[in-house]
């Protein structure tokens, strides 16, 4: 699971001066339960309804086959998120500096590819030499 990948690098990531968060669409209760079960002390935000990720234009609708697929695995995507609109996020890594700016970015339309977290490590590292 990524967000485990990415607790596995959390202390280095404050080594470099750097915060890191997550930003899921599930309601804050689920949220909840993920932090709990996964034992994360990365910071989880709720982005209900992916108003960030609409911001961002990274939102897609899950097309109706894989709705089902989903489905049958027991993934109820208008339950676990609270919106019926089956609308997920791109997967995504930002790099933003003190200042705001957006330092680095990776998207994927491919939402089962996930950058490495070992490579936002290597970015950090650029970041302070």
């Amino acid at each position: 699971m990524e967000l485990e990948a990415l607790q596995a690098i959390y202390n280095a990531v404050i080594d470099h001066g750097a915060t890191l968060l997550a930003i899921s669409p599930s309601r804050p209760e689920f949220v909840r339960q993920l932090i709990k079960k996964n034992n994360l002390s990365i910071p989880v935000l709720c982005d209900q309804n992916n108003l960030t990720a609409k911001d961002f234009g990274l939102v897609f609708t899950v097309p109706d086959d894989l709705r089902e697929v989903y489905l049958s695995f027991g993934i109820d995507l208008e339950r676990h998120n609270g919106d019926p609109s089956w609308t997920l996020p791109m997967p995504a890594r930002y790099l933003i500096g003190k200042d705001g700016l957006i330092l680095d970015a990776e998207v994927s339309v491919d939402y089962t590819t996930r950058p490495e977290p070992e490579e936002l490590l290597l970015k950090l590292q650029k970041l302070h030499q």
